[in-house]
């Protein structure tokens, strides 16, 4: 017994459990009540399975809402355009594309409420498209039925053991943290450390997962649930550490090649005792407190004074004492915030997290408008071609095949590579049909009452749930249960529609295979094509934060960029390309950014007459970054390098000490990430 629980695993086992008790309490009260579909009850219950609670409840919650505007749209939309299929066929294909589009730049878990509003109307219209005198009724089913099985599944995955998303958000928060420390330790020392960019990719990984997290946690059942703005607070501190921490990096191997190796004693010095505190920061606030303010004093008293006759030397180290000094304050804060989220309470634990906490936004994610519509223009051309071949083959259930195409059409339209999915529900669907003849025709007649029912529907579901669990077999296992799910299987007639049963599931099969020719033929892109947008979209966002005249928002810029690093990623891999390049390219474009933001503060802080060669720099930035090509990136052009000297010593002469300081860390930070592999500063005559 014990052997056999270590191979399925409990976890998955007492999922699959909880799943089927959902399942047969929400199929019991839609018999019991006399609805007309109870398997959309039993289905839905299935649906919302999450084995986190607090995940169950949100998807319960953005499922009923999109459920009902879905039911709204199908009452509003028939009566009036049923005498006019061809109207009526281009407002539900106009309908599903809007959802999907809608869906496809809300890259969070409450996207399925979009994609869902849009399919049900497809669930409501085509099966009963013929009675339309029937709509408000059948709209009201529908939204029964499946509310049912949503109240059901929330309460038993809710009340029975259930997972708290806070639990896991901790452990996961706590994960990251060591992770961040392990690799900004190994990212500032003295000498290379290997697999760096491995640990990269993964913290800009990290700081989007936790993202999706704290989507949840309002619905979570724990009383100790930390609020989202302090999640979010952590968010923007653990995405400053990126930047940070390559940047101390890249000074750091300047500062030795320009001292022949060596880098001076009490830099050293401090670089180890940095090093060994981001490690162990201590459990004290106040301690931790006190010992970061002290490295940070530290680097402040070894910057060397910005000022004309600066060398390049001299530059890279007071370009990474500053980068180190904020890359320490930034691990103090979200251990801060990470005592916040721990301790439960509303009061914030320290002046500095209060200071942190306000204020707090929603997080800045990537947006393919490029993917959304084409994922759009796809949903409406196969749902509007599906339609115009019913209605011109007279096929009866033909409806059923083109409810179901738009069905998965939305369904996968998030996916890169949709027809892997697609495939893998042809397979369930197959499978599905010969295991729903064999209950329908050879099992479920022998049976009497709901208790012999559930008897005999226990084995397959259990193994489904168990199934459903795992990733890998999550695809065959949904279809799978859509057939066992039938609506002839789960009625009092499915003695005498036999004929019924097998046109559905031939008008299933038939939706499915026209689902995977239109994706063929319209989503060639595939991902590559998501690569080369992602990759562009982040140059484009260079190029227009460059020539902006507005105060720059250098939080929602990283928060982008590591967004996308996180798409690239696991994409770039999938492409079997070498990943490692691209991904360094963007990490460097992020500091580039950063870098941009600065100067663009400088800028409306100063006279125009003094920003003037701030503006040129921009300026040039921004056409280079415009006018770069994902098949063929160019590098930037040596006037641009011309031009942030001139800035550099024009700005070095500035009076202000503290605007020297500025300009050069920022015009210093922009050099090294443009022009990498040039020689040092140069002063360039005006």
């Amino acid at each position: 017994m014990i052997a056999f629980g270590e191979r399925i695993g409990w976890p998955a086992a007492l999922f699959s459990l909880k799943c089927f008790a959902a399942a047969m309490l929400a199929l019991f009260v839609a018999l019991s009540i006399g609805l007309e579909r109870p398997y959309w009850a039993f289905l839905t219950s299935y649906i919302v399975a999450q084995p986190l609670a607090g995940a169950v409840i949100s998807k319960a919650v953005f499922r009923i809402i999109g459920t009902m505007v879905g039911a709204i749209f199908s009452v509003a939309v028939v009566p009036p355009l049923v005498n006019a299929p061809e109207m009526l066929s281009l407002a539900m294909a106009l309908w599903l594309a809007v959802c999907v589009f809608v869906s496809l730049l809300d890259r969070t878990p409450r996207s399925y409420m979009f994609v869902l509003a849009g399919y049900s109307a497809c669930l409501i219209v085509f099966p009963d498209v013929d009675t339309p005198q029937t709509i408000f009724t059948v709209a009201t089913l529908r939204v029964q039925e499946i509310t049912i099985g949503i109240l059901c599944g929330s309460l038993v995955h809710g009340v029975v053991f259930p997972g708290s998303i806070t639990n896991l958000l901790l452990a996961r928060v706590e994960a990251m943290l060591r992770d961040a420390e392990r690799w900004s330790h190994d990212a500032i020392a003295l000498e290379p450390v290997e697999g760096l960019a491995q640990e990269r990719r993964r913290l800009a990984q990290d700081i989007t997962e936790l993202h999706q997290m704290s989507v949840h946690l309002p619905f979570d059942i724990s009383r100790l649930a930390p609020r989202v703005r302090t999640v979010r607070a952590m968010q923007d501190q653990l995405s400053l550490l990126l930047p940070l921490g390559a940047a101390v990096e890249d000074r750091l191997a300047m500062l030795k090649a320009a001292n022949d190796g060596i880098v001076p004693p009490k830099v050293a010095g401090l670089i180890g005792d940095a090093r060994t505190w981001i490690v162990n920061p201590g459990h004290e606030i106040a301690a931790r407190t006190v010992a970061a303010d002290a490295l940070i004093a530290r680097c402040a008293a070894l910057e060397p004074a910005a000022r004309a006759e600066m060398g390049w030397a001299d530059m890279m180290r007071l370009s990474m004492l500053a980068r180190l000094a904020a890359l320490i304050a930034a691990h103090r804060d979200c251990r801060d915030l990470y005592d916040q989220m721990v301790t439960h309470r509303r009061e914030a634990v320290s002046p500095r997290v209060g200071e942190l906490l306000e204020g707090r936004r929603n997080r800045e994610l990537h947006k393919d408008y490029a993917r959304a519509a084409r994922g759009a223009f796809g949903a409406f051309v196969t749902l509007a071609l599906g339609c115009a071949l019913w209605i011109g083959s007279g096929w009866r259930d033909g409806g059923t095949a083109v409810m179901l195409a738009g069905v998965f059409l939305s369904l996968f339209a998030a996916s890169d590579n949709p027809l892997a999915p697609l495939k893998g529900f042809m397979i369930g669907t197959i499978a599905a049909s010969l295991l729903g003849a064999i209950y329908g025709y050879a099992i479920m007649p022998r049976l009497d009452g709901f208790a012999l029912l559930a008897a005999a529907y226990a084995p397959m579901l259990l193994l489904l749930g168990t199934m459903i669990a795992s990733p890998r077999w999550a695809g065959i296992a949904v279809p799978t249960l859509l057939g066992l799910g039938s609506p002839v299987l789960l009625s009092d007639r499915y003695r005498d529609a036999f004929a019924l049963y097998a046109n559905g599931t031939v008008a299933q099969l038939v939706g499915l295979w026209f689902a995977i020719i239109m994706t063929g033929l319209l989503q060639s892109a595939g991902v590559e094509g998501a690569v080369r947008r992602t990759m562009r979209a982040g140059w484009n966002d260079i190029a227009n934060r460059a020539t902006l005249m507005t105060p720059p928002d250098v939080r929602g810029w990283i928060n982008r960029m590591l967004d996308r690093i996180a798409l690239l990623a696991p994409r770039l891999a999938a492409t079997r390309s070498d990943s490692g390049r691209p991904l360094y390219d963007a990490l460097r474009d992020l500091r580039t950014g950063v870098a941009i933001g600065e100067l663009r503060q400088l800028r409306l802080d100063l006279p125009a007459w003094e920003a003037a060669p701030l503006a040129e720099v921009l300026t040039g930035v921004g056409m280079h970054y415009r006018g770069l090509d994902p098949h063929a990136p160019q590098p930037a052009p040596p006037a641009l390098l011309d031009a942030i000297d001139r800035a550099i010593g024009d700005l070095s002469r500035n009076p202000s000490g503290l605007i020297r300081r500025e300009a050069v860390l920022a015009l210093v930070s922009l050099r090294r990430n443009l022009f990498p592999d040039s020689e040092g500063y140069r002063r360039v005559a005006a």
